[in-house]
Order: structure tokens, then C-alpha cells, then sequence
């Protein structure tokens, strides 16, 4: 079985469990990015009834939300549910109160921003093995838990695992990655053969389409804040207020200005520092 039918295959097995479990369609999450348009692409050719879920991270480009508005406007002519979610708090809102910069190893602006949007539903995203090797983990469906260890990875070798969600006695939300085992250069050839219409960033020399600014885009986020400079003094202004808050909470600090913290967070590359977060913060 070729990969797109495989995909479909999976969809169309979360969307009946789904059903079964939830008495709700599957959710397709949708970023705005090529494996987000691939997924859609699945979805539609699958037959199965869903709705496709954004969560506005307030840090996206101004491509990407206009591509995400298009293209949820077509479905939406379609009869297709469409949902954005936008936070009650922003990235810069959310910097002043965490009183840090999110990094690679304080990442809560995707718990926030874009995590736990759809509570107690059945839900399909665009995780892909060879993405990285912590993704390279997962399996095609799963069932979240609090610690990795907790998790519950089904229809990968593991029958046994698999019962336990036949028979429902699983509580909250569960999570179907049916393209998990696309690589890249399949996600592009499905693409371009389908001619589907895709996030203008890539033509633009972008390899991948997210927060402007994550610390998880390691050198390119050089290129975002050329490309987008306002994005740039948006972080300056938080990092300000962020240390005002830090010093008003009765903490110190050897940052001395938004745009020192600016500069460190640039040269977040090292692990070892991200971990030691702390020792910026001098109780």
C-alpha cells in the first residue's frame, strides 16, 4: 500500500473511533505549514467527517495567517467546520508574565499558545519521523501523558496497547499522526504532483513555517527578524517588560535592557545554557 493510501487508510480509522468515543469528528490541526496542506489534501480525498482546528500563536508570520485564512475559507464554503483559536494571552503578554525568555528547554509558549486547544477530542496532526529524533519516538496513534514515559503508542508492534483504546478505557484526548511516516521529500512531491497550493514562505527561502523567533529554528531566526523587523522590537519590548517584572517581583537580573536578553536568547544554541536559565536570575 503506497503511502497516500496508507494515510487515508488511518484517518479513516480515527475518524470512525472518533465517532465511536467521542460522539465528535476527528480534528485535523492546521499550522499553515506543507505537512498542515498535505494533511488537508488526505483529509478531503479520505471521505471522512472532520474539522480543522488553528491555534493562533500571535508570532506568525503575516503569510502564514493569511494562507491559514484561505484556506480555512474554503473548507468552510465546503460545509467543513473550521476553528481558530486565539489565546487570551499573547507571546509578549505571556514573556512578562513567565518572567524568562522561552528557549529550547522552557518551552511554554507552545504549551500555551499551542498545546491543549482541544481537550477530550480525538486529534490528527502532521508529526513526521524524520523531522527530528525526539518526533522519530512517536507512533502513529497515541495517547498523551503527562511524562514520555506515560505515553501510550498504539498500532506500532504493540496489540496489547492497542485494546486498551478498543475497548474506550482511555479518558481525555488521543492523537492519530497518519502521515508519520512521510519523508520530507515526499511531503513535496505529493505536493507538487496534487499542485497544492502551499505557504508562499517556501518560495522565500524558508525550510520550515512557525513562530517567528522560536528557539527551535536555531540560525534561521536570523533570516525572520531581517525578513520581519517588527517582530524583532516586539521581542525587545517584552524582554523590557519582562525585566521590570523580574525586578518588581524582588529579583535581579544581569540583564541590564530588553535588547541584552535579545542578544542572549540570539545565541541560544547552547543547550547547557538554556538549562542554567537560572543563573541569569539572581534570587
Amino acid at each position: 500500500m503506497d503511502l497516500e493510501k496508507k494515510a487515508i487508510e488511518r484517518i479513516k480509522l480515527a475518524s470512525e473511533m472518533s465517532m465511536q468515543y467521542y460522539g465528535k469528528p476527528l480534528v485535523c490541526t492546521y499550522s499553515g505549514g506543507k505537512d498542515s496542506d498535505v494533511m488537508l489534501e488526505l483529509f478531503k480525498r479520505s471521505g471522512a467527517q472532520f474539522e480543522a482546528v488553528n491555534s493562533h500563536t500571535t508570532v506568525d508570520a503575516p503569510q502564514t495567517v493569511y494562507h491559514i485564512r484561505k484556506k480555512f475559507k474554503e473548507l468552510e464554503e465546503k460545509g467543513i467546520k473550521c476553528t481558530i483559536h486565539k489565546p487570551k494571552l499573547t507571546m509578549w503578554q505571556l514573556i512578562e508574565k513567565k518572567k524568562m525568555p522561552p528557549c529550547r528547554m522552557q518551552r511554554y509558549c507552545c504549551e500555551y499558545l499551542k498545546e491543549n486547544t482541544t481537550p477530550n477530542r480525538f486529534v490528527a496532526t502532521g508529526v513526521r519521523w524524520d523531522e527530528s529524533q525526539k518526533r522519530s519516538k512517536r507512533g502513529i496513534m497515541e495517547v498523551p501523558g503527562a511524562k514520555i514515559k506515560d505515553r501510550i503508542t498504539l498500532m506500532n508492534d504493540n496489540d496489547d496497547k492497542r485494546l486498551l483504546i478498543e475497548r474506550c478505557e482511555i479518558k481525555g484526548s488521543m492523537i492519530s499522526n497518519p502521515i508519520i511516516d512521510w519523508r520530507h521529500h515526499d511531503i513535496w512531491d505529493f505536493i507538487r504532483s496534487e499542485k497544492i497550493e502551499y505557504n508562499s514562505l517556501y518560495d522565500d527561502g524558508y525550510k520550515r513555517v512557525g513562530c517567528i523567533g522560536c528557539p527551535m529554528a536555531g540560525k534561521s531566526r536570523y533570516k525572520e527578524f531581517r525578513d520581519f523587523p517588527t517582530y524583532k522590537r516586539a521581542y525587545i519590548r517584552a524582554f523590557d517588560k519582562m525585566l521590570i517584572a523580574i525586578n518588581e517581583a524582588g529579583k535581579k537580573t544581569r540583564w541590564k535592557s530588553g535588547n541584552d536578553v535579545f542578544l542572549w536568547w540570539m545565541e541560544d544554541e547552547n543547550i547547557e545554557g538554556q538549562m542554567n536559565i537560572e543563573d541569569y536570575l539572581n534570587q
